[in-house]
């Protein structure tokens, strides 16, 4: 399938630039543009004007396959208030040297920059988020914290560090939207584009990705969400489990057991699921070899690594890096979490089709 996102419009009160590399999330880019237009669509003159380009040419395939026909960066983009950079699978790896240096001659001009989704690797090579907090998917922070160690990293839904931004991508980037019309126009009119576009409740900047497991946070037990962070900030130097029972002042039998009840595992297989997400993801994103990967997920030999990974993911970690598909618009990630907690518990595969 194939979309024109070529608007034509005079320059408004504020304008925005938003470029986007091959593989971007269309459906990150279309919601923060129609949070635009609705303000646009509300207020009594338009408010925002806004460009689509690209430095890869005119035509670009997003994530989903789509291709998009857009401005290509050649053609006098004009100057902006804020400039956002999408990307999404592979913008790990993404290089050019042309965008670098317009993004620094932006950010020198005093535009803001974000970094969007995977975005925030492009703005962090540029030298822009030196020294900043800074945020991007949740699914991709290991990575990117091996990758920039001079970025105060953050899981958040998006930061605001003065002229540097960066949003976590998906449906953050609405969040992130009414949060920058609120600092122009106020809180009442952000909340009449939050109600025209059934978002409710509008997310803070702080407020957590959520990644679930699967399994639904909001009716877990604090007790839980707790433990989960402290296995997730303490992959490389993993936790026993006596250890985070002590650090949250239960027994180590009454949270084995909610573990149980609510996640469908141990805290241990829960602990080896996020190592392996963990490796999973420096495979691919980094060059960091494959003992420096084991070592980095808390894995102390190869043998139990690479065992480990071969019976969740099917295949060696050195086959999982050579056949991850650099070029292809649409990668597949396979396999779910819970999918992996239904191999601990030697469950079939399921099938997530349902069927009449």
């Amino acid at each position: 399938m194939k979309i024109d996102i070529l608007p034509k419009m005079s320059r408004a009160q504020i304008h925005m630039v938003f470029i986007v590399v091959p593989r971007f999330n269309i459906a990150t880019l279309i919601t923060m543009i129609e949070t635009l237009r609705i303000a646009n669509y509300l207020a009594p003159t338009s408010i925002f004007s806004w460009e689509v380009a690209s430095f890869d040419g005119s035509k670009i395939t997003a994530s989903n396959g789509m291709t998009a026909s857009i401005k290509t960066a050649n053609d006098n983009l004009k100057p902006a208030e804020f400039v956002f950079i999408l990307g999404s699978w592979g913008t790990e790896h993404y290089q050019n040297h042309q965008l670098t240096a317009w993004l620094r001659k932006r950010a020198r001009a005093g535009e803001r920059i974000c970094g969007v989704e995977l975005g925030s690797y492009i703005i962090a090579r540029a030298g822009l988020l030196d020294g900043k907090s800074a945020t991007i998917h949740w699914s991709w922070l290991n990575g990117f914290k091996e990758n920039f160690d001079r970025v105060e990293v953050e899981e958040s839904l998006f930061t605001l560090d003065n002229k540097v931004m960066t949003c976590s991508g998906g449906l953050a980037g609405v969040d992130l939207m009414l949060r920058l019309i609120e600092e122009l126009n106020g809180s009442s009119f952000s909340g009449e584009i939050a109600d025209q576009m059934l978002h409710h409740p509008i997310r803070s900047a702080t407020s957590p990705q959520r990644s679930t497991m699967g399994r639904s946070t909001e009716t877990m037990r604090p007790l839980l969400r707790e433990a989960m962070t402290l296995i997730e900030n303490n992959i490389e130097e993993p936790l026993t489990v006596p250890q985070i029972a002590k650090v949250l002042g239960v027994s180590q039998r009454q949270l084995e057991r909610q573990f149980k009840k609510n996640v469908g595992c141990t805290v241990v297989q829960f602990g080896l699921l996020k190592r392996l997400q963990n490796a999973r993801l420096l495979l691919i994103s980094t060059d960091m070899s494959i003992r420096q990967i084991a070592t980095a997920s808390g894995f102390n030999t190869m043998s139990h690594f690479a065992f480990s990974f071969g019976k969740f993911f099917g295949r060696r970690p050195s086959d999982y890096r050579e056949a991850w598909p650099k070029e292809e618009p649409a990668p597949t990630w396979p396999g779910s979490l819970s999918d992996f907690l239904d191999t601990l518990n030697g469950k079939p595969p399921k099938d997530h089709i349902r069927r009449a």
